[in-house]
């Protein structure tokens, strides 16, 4: 089956000295290629390893009897998105606005009402240490997003069931294809990046070099944000059979803007003291550091073992370090002084992740069947080293007048030292048919796991020692199946049932939490018109919880273990060409999320869950070498606390998008494009909330402008 065609290239370049660096290495690796011309349009970007999310099989996600969203290279770039969140944030189902504009050093929402905080790359999870070390792939190394809603563990294991986002590598290709792109934006952006592929010689090589450089300004205070990515991998077609990648991706974030909070009382919530502003910064200047690290090698190979069989076999390891310095605030017995607290963690983690596959492609009677059979292994290692100043010693702050500029930090004296030794394994065991039958679609899979946590902890309080080992063990099985009928006029319902595992881990009283399970029923319509113009999917859904942790309403920094959590909702898409040169992508979601069963919380439902959310994206093409989009996006009213005593006001914000190729004006222009893109375009202000002490601000507006060239 061959690959599904999409545009290629991404964003930015500058000039600084890993710039050279970095070019001088592209230089070497095209000095081996072939000088070639090639239609960019028509590469096969996603690669012979590449396997549909939802089912690890190269059916596309439309036979799949769940929900799927795809989202490609071309809307990738037509939003110049720099993280996952903002990749994912038109897809119905999902809320990334959680910690506000401010806050980019991680990829954080929900799915269908369940926080995420695992994420997946070419199959394979990213790693997270569950403190603050959680490596994070900028979209400049991505071709492709998969969204897989609902309980999914029964292929991957311990994940949340509201769903995974898994994100699509770039892979090399035969055809030559360059690019080389400069941005910059209204928050002093300087960014460069280069994106270069092609065949090496008559070898049976080919060659992918992604590279990016960036630095600007953070939303919050005198923040900044710096970043410097070096991805290369490398293909080989050992014989008409197998076919081998090695891929490294290497991320330095010397900056990461900031993670402190604002009170709701000033922002969302009213306060006689005044009006923060959505640039209010709680922290100060001399110790927010955000200093992070990693390098992930990684393998594939795929091998045909017979007309029928095939095994691909993936792997990756990642070295990762994190420095943080940060403060947070407490309860203000005035509501304009906040006491604040000083702390700083010290991390590292080594991880290996594998997963092998056996895929047969059988026909028994009139029946096609898809089957696999597959075995994974996560093995993660961690050292945290947690120092916190405690009440007294940090100066307060005036959050309506802040002085940013108070701490020394060769003055602090950490009362509370606690340091972590964390060992985390899983081994997993998978097996799924899918079957096409006439117009059917069946799929049914099943998982066994063994996940294993320890955590030897070593604490130091006012220079009291003590201590505590901890071990946790899970073992679970879940199941999938699913029907769809595929009518030949392009309609296809379906009709599926999903379990999902996730770990837990103990109270603060050292009693170990049960396993949390889901178990989901969806039901949907998926319709693709028979000549290509219109694609709508419908899902209904009821997802149940087991065992959910909530924050704690008497201690939000603590969390508390529920009977259940109910979500039941519906998602709604629709592509559509409306005429050759314009299309339109319209998205509504409707959540009814409540705890259902807990003696104190019953009835409420947990923050960051709009009840409704939707979207239009729309694209015309002014001329042949003029596109213009706009878009708008609706996150609906959400609980600004776990006792649901306010809430947070709903909003709409828009966006929009030029793209301009500059051979239109001169033929020696050729491959230039210029792009313009702006979100948040009215400057609308929004927030979120965890509480009354944890609430950001939204996304301020961003202009931005990228030059690329392509040859």
């Amino acid at each position: 089956m061959q690959a599904p065609t999409s545009r290629v290239f991404a964003n930015g370049w500058r000039r600084s000295p890993l710039a050279l660096v970095i070019m001088g290495t592209l230089t070497s690796a095209l000095a081996h290629a072939e000088n070639e011309q090639s239609d960019i349009e028509t590469i096969q970007v996603l690669g012979d390893t590449y396997r549909n999310t939802a089912t690890k099989t190269v059916l596309a996600p439309e036979e799949t009897p769940q929900a799927v969203t795809v989202i490609d290279r071309d809307t990738i770039e037509q939003r110049q998105a720099s993280s996952l969140s903002e990749v994912v944030r038109y897809t119905p189902g999902v809320n990334t606005e959680l910690r506000g504009g401010a806050v980019t050093r991680l990829d954080l929402f929900n799915i269908r009402g369940f926080i995420n905080y695992q994420n997946f790359f070419d199959g394979l999870a990213v790693p997270y240490n569950t403190w603050n070390l959680q490596p994070q792939i900028d979209p400049i190394a991505i071709e492709q997003v998969e969204v897989f809603k609902g309980p999914t563990s029964v292929l991957y294991g311990n994940i949340p069931p509201g769903g995974m986002v898994n994100m699509i590598a770039k892979t090399p290709q035969q055809q030559a294809a360059h690019r080389v792109a400069v941005s910059t934006d209204s928050d002093a952006l300087r960014e460069v990046s280069v994106d270069s592929t092609g065949a090496i010689s008559d070898t049976s090589l080919a060659y992918r070099m992604v590279a990016l450089a960036r630095q600007k300004d953070g939303q919050a205070g005198d923040s900044e944000e710096e970043r410097y990515v070096v991805a290369p991998s490398l293909d080989w077609r050992v014989s008409p059979d197998t076919l081998v990648n090695v891929n490294l991706y290497y991320q330095a974030d010397p900056a990461a803007g900031i993670y402190t909070s604002l009170p709701a009382k000033g922002s969302v919530l009213h306060s006689d003291k005044g009006r923060l502003s959505s640039d209010s910064f709680s922290g100060d200047n001399h110790w927010n550091t955000y200093d992070r690290e990693f390098l992930m090698l990684g393998y594939k190979v795929q091998h045909q073992l017979s007309a029928d069989w095939s095994v691909l076999h993936t792997a990756r390891y990642t070295d990762a370090d994190l420095l943080q310095k940060n403060m947070y605030h407490q309860k203000s017995s005035d509501g304009q002084h906040y006491p604040r607290n000083a702390y700083l963690t010290d991390e590292s983690m080594t991880s290996w992740v594998v997963d092998t596959q056996l895929s047969g492609d059988l026909r028994w009677g009139k029946a096609q069947h898809y089957t696999l059979f597959g075995l994974d292994y996560q093995n993660m290692s961690s050292d945290v080293s947690y120092d916190d100043t405690l009440a007294g010693v940090v100066p307060d702050i005036d959050i309506f007048h802040p002085n940013n500029h108070q701490v020394d930090p060769s003055a602090l004296t950490f009362v509370y030292q606690d340091q972590h030794d964390i060992e985390v394994a899983q081994t997993g065991i998978y097996a799924q048919d899918q079957i096409l039958w006439k117009q059917w679609v069946l799929l049914a899979g099943a998982r066994y796991d063994e996940y294993e946590l320890k955590d030897d902890q070593r604490t130091l309080y006012a220079g009291i020692p003590s201590g505590s080992d901890k071990t946790i063990r899970h073992y679970n099985l879940a199941f999938r199946a699913g029907a769809m009928y595929q009518f030949n006029n392009g309609i296809s319902p379906y009709l599926s049932y999903s379990e999902s595992f996730e770990p837990t881990d103990m109270d603060n009283r050292g009693n170990v939490f049960d396993p949390s399970t889901g178990k989901q029923w969806e039901a949907g319509l998926k319709y693709l018109s028979l000549d290509g113009t219109t694609g709508f999917n419908l899902a209904l859904f009821e997802l149940k919880k087991q065992d959910a942790l909530v924050n704690d309403p008497d201690d939000s920094y603590a969390k508390i273990q529920t009977g259940e959590i109910q979500s039941r909702g519906i998602e709604v898409s629709l592509d559509h060409a409306l005429s050759v040169d314009t299309d339109v992508s319209l998205t509504y979601g409707y959540m009814d999320m409540e705890i259902t069963d807990d003696p104190n919380l019953e009835g409420k439902t947990p923050v960051w869950v709009p009840e409704q959310t939707a979207s239009a994206w729309l694209n015309h093409q002014v001329s042949a070498g003029t596109r213009v989009s706009v878009g708008a996006r609706y996150v609906g009213e959400s609980q600004g606390n776990a006792n649901n005593t306010f809430t947070v006001p709903d909003y709409t914000v828009f966006d929009t998008a030029i793209r301009f190729d500059l051979s239109q004006l001169s033929s020696s222009l050729s491959g230039a494009n210029v792009s313009l893109s702006a979100t948040n375009l009215f400057d609308k202000t929004t927030y979120s909330c965890f509480d009354e002490l944890n609430c950001w601000y939204g996304d301020e507006r961003n202009i931005k402008a990228k030059l690329s060239v392509d040859f």
